[in-house]
């Protein structure tokens, strides 16, 4: 059978934000993981609406606590990926075909743009620059082959906007492997590898890796015995991960909490979904987690309810029951949830909650979150149309306060 084609076109490229076949390049694989997903119980949190707040009915609406403290305008093109530090990792359309895609930063203390990946290292026509993320510290990008899906993730040391020494390749596979979810964080990379769901690999476990900056091996630090539903978060010194739990046959997802601190050899908190309900997002948030469900199950209690959701095991829960969009930020039971056209702000001790709306003449698919899990700052970004003409013409950036 010829291998399937994949037809990416540059809009959607743009816009698109342990395994046998899948062969680790430069650094190699530590065996073994820290953490296995797989035990022999799995206790599923269902809940009643007894143990449920609604945010739209029992807290009142008030002015937003957020403080805008930047607004800049970037280049059409930009698209801004979650990060923790003072630089923010953008994909930027190339100025030609060739390469259609390059790796920025914008700086959070001048609100300017710096390319930082001018090209892909992946000697061929057909490869790309697929996605990006970075700390203060490292750089890390995927390159992807346009025609065969065949993906390469490289990293590299990272100061100041600008790469130093030199690239190490982390991971490749061919299209049997879905270009990797990841995030960095400090000095580390974490990234997972999981078999296509149309591929010839669709049976086995999936894994999570970590490097460390100069390590010359990574580490396979979580297996979950099937793909993991959401990408890492890494928030407070806290790594949530999202993987398949319980060895029975039926399908459970476990919101997991790892210590970044002992390279996620430490569970600190686990929440078991109803059963074969699948989060779009996670993240935690003091002691709590923060997730989203995009669609409603036929059972599950109220976490089988499109939504939003913050709470512990034990619960009781917040739920904002519209449609989710991205991961929540916030601190302190400050919360802020992005929704349609705008985002609420949630005040969980004073129980208000407060709508901050998206930029002026922000374009159709709307305004994101450039920061997720927990922050003393928010970033958000948005292509906005030209008084003018009408037509799109930058992308505006803001940036507040908590």
């Amino acid at each position: 059978m010829p291998r399937q084609r994949h037809n990416i076109t540059r809009r959607g490229l743009i816009r698109a934000t342990a395994a046998t076949g899948a062969l680790a390049a430069t650094v190699s694989v530590l065996s073994g993981c820290g953490s296995s997903s797989s035990d022999d119980s799995t206790n599923p949190v269902v809940v009643d609406e007894s143990q449920e707040t609604s945010i739209l009915d029992k807290y009142k609406e008030a002015d937003s606590p957020l403080t805008l403290k930047s607004t800049w305008s970037i280049a059409l093109g930009n698209v801004l990926h979650p990060a923790e530090g003072t630089w923010i990792p953008c994909t930027t359309a190339g100025s030609s075909a060739s390469p259609m895609v390059k790796g920025s930063a914008l700086s959070l203390a001048s609100g300017t743009v710096g390319e930082v990946v001018s090209a892909p290292i992946t000697s061929d026509s057909n490869v790309e620059i697929y996605d990006v993320r970075c700390s203060d510290s490292v750089y890390a990008w995927v390159e992807l082959d346009l025609l065969t899906h065949s993906w390469w993730l490289y990293a590299q040391p990272f100061s100041d906007g600008a790469l130093s020494g030199k690239a190490t390749t982390l991971w490749k596979a061919d299209s049997d492997y879905d270009p990797p979810k990841f995030c960095v964080t400090g000095s580390s990379v974490i990234w997972l590898v999981m078999p296509s769901s149309s591929g010839k690999k669709t049976s086995e476990s999936s894994y999570c890796y970590l490097w460390n900056s100069g390590d010359s091996k990574a580490k396979a630090v979580v297996e979950s015995p099937g793909r993991f539903a959401t990408e890492p978060s890494v928030s407070n010194g806290m790594v949530t991960l999202v993987p398949r739990v319980g060895s029975s046959s039926s399908v459970y997802y476990g919101i997991t909490a790892y210590k970044l601190s002992d390279e996620l050899g430490t569970q600190v908190d686990q929440l078991v979904l109803p059963q074969s309900v699948k989060p779009m997002n996670a993240t935690r948030i003091g002691d709590k987690f923060a997730f989203s469900i995009e669609s409603t199950y036929s059972s599950g209690g109220v976490l089988g309810t499109m939504g939003t959701y913050i709470g512990t095991p034990d619960g009781p829960f917040l739920a904002l029951s519209r449609e989710p969009f991205a991961t929540v930020s916030g601190k302190d039971g400050l919360y802020i949830i992005k929704s349609t056209s705008s985002y609420f702000v949630v005040d969980s001790s004073a129980q208000t909650y407060a709508v901050l709306a998206a930029t002026n003449r922000c374009v159709d698919y709307g305004e994101y979150p450039g920061t997720q899990g927990q922050s003393d700052s928010f970033v958000t970004f948005a292509t906005v149309k030209s008084q003018e003409t009408g037509y799109p013409s930058a992308v505006s950036v803001r940036l507040f306060t908590l």
